[in-house]
């Protein structure tokens, strides 16, 4: 049960005792005589809700309620007049007011207005409640003590207040960028709509603009009869996340833009407007000013997309992160696989701390993982986690003949969806080589579609040769 904290704020003597009496059965009550005493009480510890008289001695009431809506503006405020003056009332509500009572105060009445007033404390307390929980649980690879991401955390919370400013994610691969945009989401007033993302790489040119705008009936062949609505319809009043936007076609985002100017599209083969209101997060790990150099990103729509920009620090630029995320890792690990491991060595955090991370927190969170998975000791030590004696780069597979790459299965069992990544993650390399750099031969090499090759080498950090 929430403990409520209320403030009396009010001259006269008789009305403090008399609210005082009726309330502090149920909250927790406090006085004041001053509009400047009661302001200073509460730049010590905010209450939930306060009482305000508008007939104060020296500082007036609605001087108070004008300085407590600017620096508190969680707190809500209940007027007391003395009349019901009705450009007084509104006055008071167009500077923040929740409500108001007249005098003599109507027990039932001044009990109605109180607890609308809690029961939307209460919404916001729970709506905080379960964002916070959702911070806390999906973004691990945000835990640290370096300034740059502690920075980087309280800007993102802010940014997100607004349920519709275009935000521009900036970071290498591996370092968190669709969770970020996912934490933006659940912290912005949209929470409650869809969040809906757009993988634009593994999508093929030739479908990304059905797929983001949607199509009427008989637009193309192969077309469905009802037609289809687009994911930007199914992000209405929520967000709609684009990841690797660089990847968009210049025909999609010349539409593009023309949706984010006033949140109108035409469908494939429509000549009616579509009107979405959604907010768009984008992200990408491509150089976005060599693109607009080379003609292959427009420059307004870039403009456009990045009215605020998040830059996510990599793993390299916040060392002093490492050992913390690596400490949270194996908690999360040996928690999950129920495998006594206690720490690390220290010869073992000497190697994690001089390593270059070119896959950043993924490439830790997966050594961690394997280290944790594999040991057989409960601290891990350099092996666990594939250095060699000397703390050279961890190796990313174990061979054995005939080019399987196998890990050992005990009975404590390994993780298959993790020896998939690796052994992926081992022949679209090797294609790479083999073609010189080329993405569509090393796609042939692998029987694969040239979109799906491209979008997995970037989800694995592999970069092109």
């Amino acid at each position: 049960m929430i403990n409520y904290s209320v403030y009396i704020v009010d001259d006269e003597k008789t009305i403090r005792e008399g609210l005082t009496m009726a309330l502090q059965a149920k909250y927790s009550v406090s006085s004041f005589r001053t509009a400047e005493s009661g302001l200073e009480a509460i730049g010590k510890q905010q209450p939930d809700l306060i009482l305000l008289d508008i007939g104060l001695p020296g500082m007036s009431g609605i001087d108070a309620l004008r300085e407590i809506k600017q620096n508190f503006p969680e707190v809500l405020v209940i007027m007391i007049t003395a009349y019901e003056d009705i450009n007084t009332v509104i006055s008071t509500m167009k500077l923040g007011a929740y409500d108001y009572v007249v005098k003599p105060i109507q027990p039932d009445s001044l009990e109605i207005s109180i607890q609308n007033a809690l029961d939307t404390i209460k919404l916001k307390k729970e709506v905080q409640a379960l964002q916070d929980k959702f911070l806390q649980e999906n973004l691990p690879c945000f835990i640290g003590e370096s300034n740059v991401i502690q920075d980087m955390i309280e800007f993102m919370g802010m940014v997100a207040k607004s349920p519709d400013t275009p935000i521009l994610i900036l970071g290498e691969t591996g370092t968190g960028k669709e969770l970020i945009a996912s934490a933006i989401h659940y912290r912005s007033p949209n929470y409650k709509g869809p969040l809906i993302t757009v993988n634009c790489p593994a999508i093929p040119k030739n479908l990304i603009e059905s797929e983001l705008f949607g199509y009427e009936k008989g637009a193309f062949t192969g077309a469905k009869a009802s037609g289809k609505h687009g994911l930007i319809e199914e992000a209405a009043n929520g967000t709609l996340f684009l990841d690797e936007v660089g990847d968009l076609s210049l025909e999609a985002q010349s539409k593009m833009l023309r949706f984010l100017e006033d949140n109108e599209f035409y469908r494939v083969g429509g000549i009616k407007k579509v009107k979405v209101e959604t907010r768009v997060v984008s992200a990408t790990n491509r150089n976005l000013d060599d693109m607009i150099a080379n003609d292959l990103f427009r420059k307004d729509l870039y403009y456009r997309l990045g009215v605020i920009k998040i830059e996510i620090p990599s793993l390299n630029e916040r060392r002093n992160d490492i050992l913390p995320l690596t400490k949270h890792f194996v908690e999360f690990f040996a928690d999950k696989f129920a495998k006594e491991v206690t720490g690390i060595e220290q010869q073992a955090e000497s190697a994690l701390l001089e390593h270059k991370w070119e896959g950043n927190v993924r490439e830790l969170k997966n050594i961690v993982e394997r280290a944790v998975l594999t040991s057989k000791g409960s601290k891990l030590n350099l092996y666990d986690f594939g250095f060699d004696d000397h703390g050279d780069k961890p190796k990313q597979l174990d061979s054995v003949h005939g080019g399987t790459f196998l890990s050992p299965l005990s009975e404590d069992g390994i993780d298959l969806s993790e020896m998939q990544e690796s052994v992926e993650k081992y022949y679209i390399s090797e294609a790479l080589k083999i073609s010189g750099g080329n993405e569509s031969k090393a796609a042939k090499l692998l029987n694969i579609n040239h979109h799906t090759f491209r979008y997995r080498r970037r989800k694995l950090g592999i970069e092109p040769h």
